[in-house]
Formats: structure tokens, sequence, C-alpha cells
């Protein structure tokens, strides 16, 4: 009877330890999650919140004195390279939300609040992209204007050329 006993006991401690197991594999997939979640209010604080073109003090700086056709040339280069960043940004969250689709199990009930972040983001840096690809055609054109304007105020200097 005491061999049954302690067969009994073994068992019991064996179910006792496969749950332990069980709730810590549940508790360590939270903290991934958790900081998974982190992450991405980390790198969301860090970029654009409104879905407008780029707004640096180095861009700023260079649209407010903007004036000659290089100027506008180097204020479209700059809005062109925040939009090639901001569309690393948008695939490094497309990525994202492909593994929150493919592998949710991972991320337990957070899951769908990940999804909508995700796909949230990927939408607010698309408009980002957009404001920047159109802030730069803009200076690009504005930098062949400035060309027009600066041979109609100096029509010496067109003749001259032109012989």
């Amino acid at each position: 009877m005491t061999s049954h006993y302690h067969v009994n006991q073994n068992l019991k401690n064996q179910a006792d330890f496969k749950d332990q197991i069980a709730k810590t594999m549940m508790r360590m997939k939270n903290i991934v999650a958790a900081l998974s979640v982190i992450g991405l209010l980390v790198s969301a604080s860090s970029s654009a919140t409104a879905a407008g073109p780029a707004d640096t003090p180095e861009i700023r700086a260079a649209v407010q004195k903007a004036a000659t056709r290089a100027e506008h040339e180097a204020v479209a280069k700059l809005y062109e390279d925040a939009a090639a960043q901001t569309q690393a940004k948008v695939k490094e969250q497309q990525e994202l939300l492909e593994q929150y689709e493919n592998k949710s199990y991972l991320y337990g009930r957070q899951v769908q609040d990940l999804q909508l972040h995700a796909s949230a983001q990927v939408r607010e840096y698309e408009q980002v992209v957009e404001a920047n690809i159109k802030e730069a055609r803009l200076h690009r054109q504005m930098a062949l204007n400035a060309d027009e304007n600066h041979a109609a105020t100096n029509p010496q200097k067109l003749s001259i050329m032109d012989r």
C-alpha cells in the first residue's frame, strides 16, 4: 500500500511540475509580447506622429533659406531621404504585421492589438512617405522656377551664354 501511495504522489508531483512549466511558459509569452509592444511604442514615439512631411530643424532651416535652384534641389533631396527612411519603417512594420499574422500563437491575447497597431503604423508611415515625396516634387519644381526667374531678371547673362 505504501508503494501505491508513493506512485500516486509521484504522479501528482509530475502533474504539478507540468502545470508549473505551462504557467511559466505562458508568463514568458506574455513577457515577450509586452516587450514587443514596448518596442513598438518606443519606435513609434521617435517617428512622425502626424501624417505630414518630415519636419526636422535641418529641413526647416533649408526650406527657410531656399531661394536658388541648388538650395531647392538640396531641400528636395532632404525630403527624398526622409521618404526613403520612412519607407524602411513601412517595410519593418509590414514584416512585423506578417509575423503577428503568421505566428499569432506566440503573442497570446495581445495579438489583435499588435496587429492593429502595426497596420495603423503602416498606414501612417505610407502617408508620411507620400507627403515627403510631394514636398520633394514641389521643391524640384521651385528649383526649375528659380532658374526661369533668374534668367528673366538677368537677360544679359542669358544672351552671353547663348553666343
